[in-house]
């Protein structure tokens, strides 16, 4: 998500071509969730735009096309899998992690189909799997056999924290919406592998966004002394400010992590004037 109308004139320059939109972007943030491919995949002279645009270091998390996790449930998807993922050649290792988004309904029965599709996806990328089955949550066997069936692959389970949206009831309409479209499952912050990813869902209101992501400020430090590179997406129900949230998220842990590499200097709008 970088090319949010609400965001020109705002935070970016207002009216940015298609083939800036990226570039602008990455000065403001190193990663992006690649949402739309969940609804269909993008044309190759799409792909070898954002090639162009994306500085190296970048690095996409694209989620996979909801006819593999949703219609086919990640059964006999391999092909459909292995062409999406040669369709993101040309980012090379900035295409990092692919994502299946399941759904709700994907439990512990699924487990095997889940093994099978990460055994036969192809090892040019590495994988993220976010789970939203309440079982998963509070079954804690059920979570172990998860993990077991991950860390045989080397996938990451996807950190998907919605306790700060839930915490407290609905003010405006976006956040009416979250609610509404949003799981409600307690905050989970293990990780499997070397490469965490979190996605964060606050508020609109920025104040209690910041204020609800003080729980991951110790995990992202510690993941970063560990010497892994984890990705923490900020989200809010309307997301207008999310690209100053993400700054600000990076420089409280910043705070915490002496010698944390600085973002980019961020593009943003031009002055206004009188004339």
């Amino acid at each position: 998500m970088w090319a949010h109308k609400p965001w020109w004139g705002r935070h970016l320059p207002d009216g940015l071509s298609r083939n800036d939109q990226l570039a602008a972007y990455a000065t403001w943030c190193n990663a992006v969730e690649g949402n739309t491919t969940f609804y269909g995949a993008p044309a190759a002279a799409t792909v070898a735009s954002w090639a162009e645009q994306a500085p190296p270091g970048f690095r996409f998390a694209f989620k996979l096309p909801r006819t593999v996790t949703h219609d086919r449930r990640l059964r006999e998807a391999a092909d459909e899998t292995a062409a999406f993922c040669r369709l993101l050649a040309p980012l090379g290792e900035r295409a990092d992690p692919v994502t299946a988004q399941l759904p709700a309904s994907f439990g512990p029965p699924q487990l095997g189909d889940l093994s099978r599709f990460l055994a036969e996806a192809p090892a040019s990328h590495r994988w993220a799997v976010e789970v939203r089955h309440p079982d998963f949550f509070h079954r804690p066997a059920v979570a172990r056999a998860l993990e077991r069936v991950l860390a045989r692959h080397d996938a990451e389970w996807v950190g998907f924290d919605t306790v700060t949206l839930f915490a407290t009831p609905p003010t405006d309409q976006a956040e009416r919406e979250a609610w509404t479209s949003k799981p409600r499952l307690p905050r989970r912050t293990e990780a499997l592998t070397d490469r965490p990813v979190v996605r964060y869902i606050g508020r609109d209101d920025p104040e209690a966004t910041a204020r609800g992501w003080r729980p991951w400020l110790p995990v992202v430090a510690g993941w970063l002394a560990e010497g892994r590179r984890p990705l923490f997406f900020i989200h809010t129900p309307d997301n207008i400010d999310a690209p100053p949230l993400a700054r600000r998220f990076h420089q409280d842990v910043a705070a915490m992590v002496p010698g944390l590499a600085p973002l980019p200097e961020p593009r943003r709008p031009s002055p206004a004037t009188l004339f």
